[in-house]
């Protein structure tokens, strides 16, 4: 997968682990777990100076979001993203979006909403690739029968996600 070009990125402390937010002039181009990042993104010194401001707009929103996130204070989230990504990636992250906070939906089920029904498995190798975890949240995506499957943050982070959305 070729890197994302960001104008900032920052790293930061959360209850499951160290997050790194990247972003662009355009948006938040990720939020990613510490073992996740592997060349998925390189800063580019050709952003000029008020492009670099908009992108650190992002990312401090996006860490106040997650602030609220992790403080139970957001179940929502409202960050302008900027998704690099094949289409069909892009269609896929952004249904994410319908899963509300504390509930679970199959990965059948996210291929009916992008409407591609017998993509089960593109679908799960587009969410593997979600570079905004926890803003769009793939960790509510779970095998047909329920079963906890992969997820880029590892699953005791899904779980962990997962078992702290229950309470609301």
């Amino acid at each position: 997968m070729k890197p994302a070009v960001v104008a900032v990125f920052r790293s930061i402390a959360s209850p499951v682990g160290i997050l790194t937010l990247s972003a662009s002039p355009r948006g938040l181009t990720g939020v990613q777990f510490e073992n996740d990042i592997v060349e998925r993104f390189v800063v580019a010194e050709s952003f000029s100076a008020k492009e670099r401001e908009q992108a650190a707009g992002y990312i401090a929103t996006a860490e106040a979001q997650l602030s609220e996130y992790f403080a139970r204070q957001r179940t929502v989230f409202a960050v302008q993203l900027d998704l690099l990504g094949t289409p069909f990636q892009v269609e896929v992250w952004n249904s994410l979006a319908r899963i509300p906070y504390g509930e679970t939906t199959s990965y059948g089920q996210q291929a009916k909403w992008v409407g591609r029904p017998a993509a089960v498995r593109a679908v799960g190798g587009a969410n593997g690739r979600n570079p905004v975890a926890i803003v769009l949240p793939c960790h509510r995506v779970v095998g047909a029968n329920g079963s906890l499957t992969g997820f880029g943050g590892g699953l005791e982070r899904k779980i962990w996600l997962l078992e702290y959305e229950k309470w609301k």
